[in-house]
């Protein structure tokens, strides 16, 4: 299974482009005068509704295909279902080892920026953790980002902004306490911006994997697509929906969720 060098440009330029979408949010939030918080359940409704129909509808069929025409129906079933849950089980250990209070899905709002200007080393502290802690998830995000690019380049543009959409917030989780803690908003930015760089590093480290150490047979190929359609559906259970529920907009987000599935059904009936 051969990829060539044009695919896995776009997938690393795909995996860059949401991994530093965490500058937007950090933006928004030196910008806007309010969070409009509509808005962003509505856009993370749409993005989990994206993530979680891919990972059912098509990566995890993909999985399947390869697993089974490498194993048998019965071996190559079991195998995906275990590359499944075992990517969902990567994802959950990550998210574990990261402290609740240090958790960058604690929602923050822009008019939080307006409210508290003292320097403070706690909220360094808490930015800081912040940005490691979002760096550490979106080291899998990246991975999956490329993956999925690599597997179907027409499903990875969709992908790719639901998970950049998905970044926004996490970069004003970010920006906010480093700016209440500093007063500086180049430094806010920079660091929500540095944060988001973890994406293309799990992209990077990806591709050695897979062309270095492991090769490219059916086994490897559905084994990371299983994993990849796992992680994506724990992102959007786990950070997407209840994020966006914490903006108080429980509708809208299932608004989001519902559109986000029916936009990327069409996109893949455009390449029937």
């Amino acid at each position: 299974m051969e990829f060539d060098y044009d695919t896995v440009a776009f997938a690393f330029g795909l995996t860059l482009f949401a991994g530093l979408s965490t500058g937007i949010g950090s933006a928004i939030a030196f910008f806007a005068k309010r969070t409009n918080t509509k808005f962003l359940s509505l856009s993370l409704g749409f993005s989990a509704g994206v993530m979680i129909y891919v990972s059912f509808v098509e990566i995890l069929q993909k999985a399947k295909d390869a697993l089974v025409g490498a194993h048998g129906e019965v071996s190559g079933t079991i195998y995906t279902v275990l590359s499944f849950f075992g990517g969902i089980l990567f994802i959950a250990i990550i998210d574990r080892l990261i402290p609740s209070h240090e958790n960058p899905h604690e929602v923050k709002k822009i008019e939080d920026l307006d409210e508290k200007k003292a320097k403070d080393k706690k909220l360094m502290r808490m930015g800081m953790f912040s940005a490691l802690a979002i760096g550490i998830h979106n080291f899998p995000e990246g991975l999956a980002t490329f993956a999925a690019a690599l597997a179907d380049p027409s499903i990875a543009i969709p992908i790719a902004v639901a998970i950049a959409i998905h970044n926004i917030p996490e970069g004003i989780a970010v920006s906010v306490p480093i700016f209440y803690a500093t007063g500086s908003r180049k430094k806010a930015f920079l660091y929500s911006f540095l944060s988001g760089l973890a994406e293309p590093v799990g992209a990077l480290i990806g591709f050695v994997l897979i062309y270095s150490f492991l090769g490219l047979n059916d086994t490897i190929f559905g084994a990371l697509f299983g994993g990849v359609a796992g992680i994506m559906v724990f992102i959007s259970l786990d950070e997407l929906l209840p994020t966006a529920e914490e903006y108080g907009e429980h509708h809208i987000a299932i608004y989001g969720l519902i559109a986000g599935m029916a936009v990327m059904a069409a996109s893949l009936l455009l390449f029937l």
